[in-house]
């Protein structure tokens, strides 16, 4: 039985603010993962946070992809060094999670791909958020068709920007991050989680200020320069038909649009924050002509490393796992896509696809798979 054989032994590269979500997130699937081992470039770091979190080692990045007894790499480092990080462990002969994005261009997420499949290994990628209770909710109501067919999408993210409350937002207004690779792949992800994915990008983006000023300590004054655009939005077309908007901003103080919406040919549903695990979820039918509270269905959210788990308990079941390469690299091709069209002033068509992930089963026990 499954359920009879050891936890993967599992690495984290990287030690930064995300790890610690980390290392709370996968506690209750300890029959599934080990965190064996914790590294960074920052060794005193990587001892601090084995330390605090009871990890038995930290090591260098060199050490922990040279290990044998390691199966499973965490990649945590920042966006830039995702791709190459993933593919010194896919090399390695380690499976791998990274976190979001999957890689900066379309290039080397599919040189990630190829590797992985050259050396039997599994690569998944955040975010997990849409395995929680509020998308799973709204899937499985458009599932039910309580919506009908989805015809139109709108999904907005706009705030003023990560310079008030990050300890260190420099590297957000660096090539590769911005509002649309840092959030996107949380509403990209879900609306393929939802509706199925892209076909085609028709964008326009702009960087309103270039610089910001950081208002949040240790380094309130100073000023970062902008190296990527930060407002970016786009209509766009999923395979399945269904058309719509998107928008991502760090320029807007505030807003009253919906985060995320569904509209159906006999209702529509709103949809919780995509990069929560939870969340409010209304629907709204024709038959009865009003705005109704959808309850959640599955256990108390456990939070980020639930994909992590997925991935585990698919190679035991030998099925997909949920949060895969592919749809990261098509996640990857359609932020690209924004870019490209906004340069060239014309539509784009997506090159890649990716199968729909299957829906989370109702009722899961806590710390469960399936």
């Amino acid at each position: 039985m499954s359920a009879a054989l050891p936890p993967l032994r599992l690495a984290f590269i990287g030690c930064g603010n995300i790890a610690i979500q980390y290392f709370n997130g996968l506690r209750p699937f300890r029959h599934l993962v080990e965190i064996a081992a914790v590294s960074d470039l920052d060794l005193p770091r990587a001892r601090e946070q084995a330390a605090k979190n009871g990890v038995p080692r930290a090591a260098s990045v060199e050490d922990v992809l040279a290990d044998p007894s390691l199966d499973l790499v965490l990649n945590l480092t920042t966006p830039a060094a995702h791709a190459e990080v993933n593919e010194h462990a896919l090399r390695a002969g380690k499976h791998v999670y990274t976190e979001k994005p999957f890689a900066l261009t379309s290039a080397d997420a599919a040189g990630t791909l190829a590797l992985a499949q050259a050396h039997n290994r599994r690569i998944g990628c955040a975010p997990d958020t849409v395995l929680g209770r509020g998308i799973q909710t709204c899937r499985r109501l458009i599932e039910q068709g309580r919506i009908g067919q989805p015809v139109a999408i709108t999904a907005n993210m706009l705030y003023r920007g990560p310079e008030a409350w990050h300890p260190n937002p420099a590297f957000f207004y660096q090539r590769g991050a911005g509002p649309l690779f840092d959030m996107g792949p949380y509403y990209l992800t879900a609306l393929i989680n939802l509706v199925g994915p892209f076909r085609s990008v028709s964008a326009l983006a702009r960087a309103s200020f270039p610089e910001r000023l950081v208002r949040s300590q240790p380094l309130a004054g100073t000023r970062v320069p902008v190296e990527t655009p930060t407002h970016l939005c786009a209509a766009v077309e999923l395979v399945p038909g269904a058309i719509g908007t998107i928008t991502m901003s760090f320029d807007v103080w505030q807003h009253g649009l919906p985060l995320l919406e569904i509209y159906g040919t006999e209702g529509a549903v709103q949809c919780p924050d995509p990069n929560t695990f939870g969340g409010r979820v209304r629907a709204w039918e024709e038959k009865t002509n009003r705005w109704e509270e959808i309850e959640t269905q599955q256990p108390p959210q456990i939070g980020r490393g639930l994909g992590v788990a997925d991935l585990v308990m698919a190679l035991r079941e030998n099925r997909p796992h949920r949060q895969s390469g592919e749809m990261a690299a098509h996640v990857v091709e359609v932020m690209e896509a924004f870019h490209i069209s906004s340069d060239t002033g014309r539509r784009y068509d997506l090159r890649s696809s990716c199968a729909q992930p299957a829906p989370m089963p109702e009722g899961l026990p806590f710390g469960a798979v399936l």
